[in-house]
């Protein structure tokens, strides 16, 4: 049995509080290293690849993001005029109590209409980064699918809000609100930057734009706020269908590296 001397007691304390006084101290580090790692990932993932995919590709990697800020400026140009906005309204204005056929004809044209309300001009910069980096980092067919889908279920789901009518624990709207023009091209730029922070796991991205809508619906509780809140819901749903979709495929071995395993199989068998 070992016998410790006042002295060897108060130095094995002092080591038992520096331990417990460096995990306390470390403890900040820790999480200023978690949140550093994230920010750097984020930033390769939203940021970096799709800069890479366009030096590799080239300015023609950007057509849907030229395009769509092609068609905000056009049609905001015709609005200038009363018989140019009647024919935008035409074309592309979708509201609640129109029938649901011609509110599907109007809907693709309706990305391209922006709400009157709104500087156009600081629209396009944020339609342009979104259609932008979501079509280096998804794919041309994939950008114009969750754009559209996020555009879609805002439409839809408000079309179903009215017909239920107030009074269903604030689920339903009232008949006026189907006069009411749908947002245009944001509730898909909402929709991209959110399918985007679900498949590149980017947390802080992903708050800056939910959250962000969050709170626009409860300072400023409007139509165009709860169709940003469905779009943001509904490119979740597609972000996390696709990622449990990706996590089910099967590893694909390349062609090469399966003929060289079966030659090698076949050669030890012989």
């Amino acid at each position: 049995m070992v016998i410790l001397r006042p002295d060897a007691e108060r130095r094995h304390d002092g080591r038992a509080g520096d331990g417990e006084d460096g995990r306390r101290r470390g403890a900040p580090a820790r999480a200023a290293a978690f949140v550093g790692r994230t920010l750097r990932s984020e930033w390769y993932g939203i940021v970096v690849d799709p800069v890479r995919e366009l030096r590799r590709r080239g300015p023609g990697a950007l057509l849907l993001a030229f395009v769509a800020c092609g068609g905000v400026i056009f049609f905001h140009a015709v609005a200038q005029r009363p018989a140019g906005a009647t024919a935008v309204r035409i074309l592309g204005g979708v509201q609640g109590d129109l029938p649901l056929w011609l509110a599907l004809l109007r809907t693709p044209v309706s990305l391209y209409v922006p709400a009157l309300d709104l500087p156009v001009w600081a629209g396009i910069t944020q339609l342009f980064l979104a259609f932008a980096l979501a079509e280096l980092a998804l794919g041309r067919l994939r950008t114009l699918a969750v754009a559209y889908a996020a555009t879609l279920a805002g439409t839809l789901t408000v079309r179903v809000m009215i017909a239920i009518g107030p009074g269903w624990w604030g689920l339903g709207l009232p008949p006026e609100a189907g006069q009411v023009l749908d947002t245009g091209p944001s509730a898909a730029v909402v929709g991209l930057f959110t399918y985007l922070s679900v498949v590149r796991r980017a947390p802080v991205v992903f708050i800056l734009t939910g959250g962000s809508m969050v709170v626009e619906s409860i300072a400023k509780p409007n139509l165009a706020g709860l169709e940003h809140l469905i779009a943001v819901a509904a490119a979740v749903v597609l972000g996390l269908l696709h990622e449990r979709g990706h996590l089910r495929r099967p590893l694909r071995v390349p062609a090469a590296l399966s003929a060289a395993v079966t030659k090698d199989r076949r050669g030890r068998s012989t």
